[in-house]
């Protein structure tokens, strides 16, 4: 089987590379060749992220394990820490359609959705894309916007369409929003509702650079800008097929039964005054699955499951007054929770045999 036949999803020799063509059904983590293809390209994918965003490999990893389970991610930090420049690498690496919006006060919900126009000369309404239809949106500084202009991207992170003067619009396949946003308190900025944080499966922060590689970053911004030198490694019909890939990676259910009793000892917790929902245990398994497979395994174990935990569920929960007042953080509380857990070995060997 070629490479060409293995994107395809074809075993049989009749594969080819037509974009219009679908993967087959028989794709799957479990054939050799398909993931080692699949493997190749997320690879190809983290080398390119890797030419422009220094030292945030593991930030890079979890980007792509968004990607690849269909899941959207909150980036928040200062100003100037290369928010931006991640999700442009990553759009730029994949191949994807990308587009930016510069969240502020004054932008409207239909800027995000689109919006009808009336033609005089055809007598009719037409419809206006809005900056959502594109494989990757970012939206930069989203808590900037009104809480009125952030909702506008619920049914689009949730359901992949957006509804406009009762009609539905289909996003384009794959779609991704990546968010950044300034820490809270920040001048101008509204908090973001318990539902919008809810959409996204992956909270990350990239932080400042050491001094090493920050000297590496002025110097090679001397001259040329690394975002120029980031190549398209990847294509959508490639993305789908490693996708695919990817959601079939094997979880035992002792882990999937690990997943839900993280996820329900945040539910009255008396530090907390709500914990998360069935959303957060699906986004742990599917950026679980991810993970393991960027770990280079077609199997989940327990440590995958751990390594995400946080960043999957610390902006889910809400603390409780007593906990704000004892200055407890999140990161805090779910580290009390992985270590009170039973960790399933039984399931780890499982999936190893």
């Amino acid at each position: 089987m070629n490479e060409n036949e293995v994107y395809s999803g074809n075993g049989n020799g009749n594969g080819n590379e037509n974009e219009n063509e679908n993967p087959q059904a028989n794709v799957s983590a479990n054939d050799p060749l398909c993931f080692k293809a699949a493997s190749k390209i997320a690879a190809e994918l983290l080398s390119e992220i890797k030419k422009v965003v220094l030292g945030k490999e593991n930030e890079a990893i979890l980007l792509i394990c968004a990607l690849l389970s269909s899941s959207h991610v909150l980036i928040e930090d200062v100003p100037g820490v290369g928010k931006t420049t991640l999700a442009s690498a990553l759009a730029k690496a994949a191949g994807l359609s990308f587009k930016r919006v510069q969240f502020t006060p004054d932008v409207m919900a239909s800027d995000i959705t689109g919006f009808n126009i009336y033609n005089r000369q055809k007598e009719t309404f037409e419809f206006r894309e809005g900056v959502v239809m594109s494989n990757v949106l970012l939206a930069d500084e989203i808590n900037r916007a009104s809480p009125k202009t952030q909702s506008a991207l619920l049914e689009a992170m949730e359901e992949g369409r957006v509804t406009v003067d009762g009609d539905t619009y289909a996003l384009p396949s794959p779609f991704m929003v990546i968010a950044t946003q300034n820490p809270q308190g920040f001048v101008g900025t509204y908090p973001l509702p318990e539902a919008q944080l809810d959409r996204f499966a992956l909270k990350i922060s990239l932080g400042y650079p050491t001094e090493e590689e920050e000297l590496l970053i002025i110097k090679e911004r001397k001259t040329e800008n690394p975002l120029d030198n980031v190549k398209a490694v990847s294509t959508e019909k490639r993305l789908v097929f490693t996708k695919k890939v990817v959601s079939s990676i094997t979880i035992d259910d002792e882990v999937l039964k690990y997943i839900i009793s993280l996820v329900s000892a945040t539910r009255g917790h008396s530090l907390l005054s709500s914990g998360a929902s069935p959303r957060a245990s699906l986004a742990l398994m599917r950026i679980s699955r991810a993970y393991a497979f960027m770990n280079g395994r077609n199997f989940v174990r327990p440590e995958d499951v751990k390594n995400v935990y946080k960043k999957v569920l610390a902006h889910r929960i809400t603390l409780s007054q007593e906990a704000k007042l004892a200055k407890t953080t999140a990161d805090a509380i779910l580290n009390d929770i992985l270590m009170h857990t039973p960790v399933p070995y039984k399931g780890a060997k499982k999936g190893e045999e």
